[in-house]
């Protein structure tokens, strides 16, 4: 169990909403579909309705000071079956990375490999009280494009099993512009009340068991709690 999962869930209730995409940019179709995530009804494109608004709030602003700027919607509402599906997809990943074979692996390899998965993924726990942050519809995955539309590079790609995820991992060579970009999209994000995932520097949460740990870290002696549970899709539950 990871510490931000011991925080108590007072669900509110609140609807998953539609993002209007027309206001962001976005990849379509969504890279996890693209790899046969099975998402069935729901879409990854929804998120809690006072989340998007803080979102739309952190693009405007972006905005202020960079106009024509974008935020990238990567991915945001997840069901715990996508979960699981990218969680076994990225340790095959892995296992074929490293050149290995899937029928053969020790315990030992197996363990390896899943403590590198669990580096970025969260676990697909069923349970509703250790919900994985994009199945609440409070968690997002994003970076910035331009006025025409080009990506900012952010010096990794999202999702990147590596070091270089990590939010600061740039921090010490100013000649290079990654972390300056990095800083960024925090500074819009933290100004919309988003807290930043500490080792991914394109995860973004508000509300959740993850932000309000994080907010706890920030804060002595403050006690905050999650609003947002696990949410499926269409049910409101």
């Amino acid at each position: 169990m990871k510490p931000y999962q011991t925080i108590p869930i007072l669900e509110c209730g609140e609807p998953l909403v539609p993002i209007p995409l027309e206001q962001f940019a976005v990849e379509l179709p969504h890279p996890y579909e693209k790899l046969g995530a099975p998402y069935a009804e729901a879409s990854p494109y929804y998120l809690r309705q006072s989340v998007l608004s803080a979102l739309i709030t952190a693009q405007s602003q972006l905005q202020q000071q960079y106009r024509g700027w974008r935020i990238q919607i990567f991915d945001a509402y997840r069901p715990v079956a996508v979960q699981q599906f990218m969680v076994d997809h990225t340790f095959s990943e892995v296992v074929q990375a490293q050149k290995l074979n899937p029928a053969s692996l020790s315990e030992a390899q197996r363990e390896a490999i899943w403590q590198e998965v669990y580096q970025i993924w969260a676990v697909p726990s069923p349970n509703p009280m250790t919900p994985p942050p994009h199945s609440t519809g409070a968690a997002i995955d994003l970076t910035l494009v331009d006025a025409t539309g080009q990506p900012i590079d952010m010096g990794s790609a999202i999702d990147e099993l590596s070091p270089r995820s990590h939010p600061d991992y740039y921090a010490n060579q100013p000649e290079q512009p990654y972390h300056k970009h990095r800083q960024l999209l925090r500074d819009v994000m933290y100004f919309a009340g988003f807290q930043r995932h500490p080792g991914e520097w394109w995860h973004f949460c508000l509300g959740d068991q993850m932000w309000a740990w994080l907010c706890n870290q920030e804060q002595a002696n403050s006690t905050f709690t999650a609003r947002y549970g696990r949410v499926i899709f269409g049910t409101g539950e």
